[in-house]
């Protein structure tokens, strides 16, 4: 694969780059949060809609871009280079449109499409529970059939988003024919988050961040018209979606402030008199990072450019994510162990090295490697799509 890009991704980028500058010069919006697409702004998210961002790889019958992956990857590297806060936007443009694109009824399209392309809908993705986070075909929740209208009872579990949302992309059990496998027992719904029904608990992670919540359905009514897709269809739909998931570059950049301050600290500072710069084992740990993260970066391109050619990258996507989030865990540990005692200290505290990035980014890093599927489950599905051994 030729990895250069054209001229006009070039003047693309650098289009980026110039209206991130000037938005952030402006001062009005959260930048800098390593959370996974930034802070909550729909003001900014309004704004990169008028840029006609959002969409930007969707077919232009649908009201997008009609460009390649490969733009919508330049677009999102920028905006990951500073932690733009496209949180209200992110999962609507990355994975929601896409399934209503592919799976969607007319209904569906009309109804919610030209919402998410004008920043007018937030959508959290309610896939996992208590006892179904890998293991997704053992989902509890129920839709059962009534009238016109579904009715769903269960509980949903780190549903990020899931206090600010709209919109929420629901996964259930529909079919309970217990002589039909699993896999095709379950539906895809979308259900207003306003719902009478719907109970929203926050969950407060070991940062103190209340990123993730728990979601209670208990009687909630739905009109089958938001059923997404062919019912009891749900499960196979969803792999498509993880695909896009995980083919982003967002599990590669969403600590990339951590390794800016990597670089910048090992520069700039002396251990027992001597730069670390001059220290050859550091200059070998830090090549490596930078090594590393320059083959994670060039492998998201790879994909973005399978997806360009209109193919699904399966198992490619699992081990674009699987090399990216292994890199986010190594870049937090390498960054902790140089900085020592005042890079694990917390945003907030005085004497905190660079606003307390580092400490933030080592206490997410566990997570890194458990969301969108985690390491285990993504390398077996490298060996069982792409090379082809063992599963059925």
């Amino acid at each position: 694969m030729d990895f250069k890009l054209t001229e006009k991704q070039q003047q693309f980028r650098e289009e980026v780059r110039d209206f991130l500058k000037a938005e952030m010069a402006r001062g009005i919006y959260p930048f800098g949060s390593i959370h996974l697409a930034g802070a909550l702004s729909r003001e900014f998210s309004k704004e990169v809609s008028r840029k006609g961002w959002i969409g930007l790889a969707w077919p232009k019958e649908h009201g997008g871009q009609g460009l390649g992956y490969t733009d919508r990857i330049i677009m999102l590297e920028e905006m990951f280079r500073v932690a733009a806060p496209m949180a209200y936007h992110y999962m609507g443009d990355r994975q929601v449109g896409p399934g209503l694109i592919h799976f969607g009824s007319d209904f569906l399209k009309r109804e919610f499409l030209p919402k998410i392309l004008n920043a007018d809908a937030c959508f959290a993705l309610l896939f996992s529970e208590p006892e179904a986070g890998s293991d997704l075909a053992n989902c509890k929740t129920t839709a059962v059939e009534e009238g016109d209208h579904f009715i769903i009872n269960g509980q949903k579990i780190w549903t990020s988003g899931g206090h600010y949302a709209e919109c929420g992309w629901v996964l259930a059990r529909t079919n309970f024919d217990p002589s039909i496998s699993k896999y095709n027992s379950f539906s895809e719904i979308i259900v207003d988050m306003k719902s009478p029904g719907v109970t929203i608990r926050p969950i407060i992670n070991i940062v103190g961040a209340h990123s993730f919540n728990e979601v209670f359905f208990d009687n909630v009514k739905v009109g089958k018209g938001y059923l997404v897709g062919k019912k009891d269809n749900g499960f196979r739909q969803i792999m498509t979606n993880l695909d896009y998931e995980r083919a982003g570059i967002d599990r590669l950049m969403q600590n990339y402030r951590v390794k800016e301050v990597l670089l910048e600290y090992v520069k700039t500072n002396k251990r027992n008199g001597r730069p670390l710069s001059g220290d050859t084992l550091i200059r070998d740990t830090v090549a490596k990072i930078e090594v590393e993260y320059e083959v994670a970066r060039l492998f998201v391109y790879y994909v973005a450019s399978l997806l360009d050619q209109g193919k699904i990258p399966s198992f490619e996507a699992a081990m674009g994510k699987t090399i990216c989030t292994l890199f986010e865990a190594k870049l937090a540990d390498v960054a902790t162990t140089l900085m020592g005692l005042p890079g694990l200290l917390m945003p907030g505290s005085p004497e905190a090295l660079f606003d307390g990035v580092v400490c933030e980014s080592y206490l997410w890093s566990p997570s890194y490697t458990l969301q969108g599927g985690t390491v285990e489950v993504l390398k077996n599905i490298i060996a069982q799509r792409g090379l082809k051994i063992g599963g059925k």
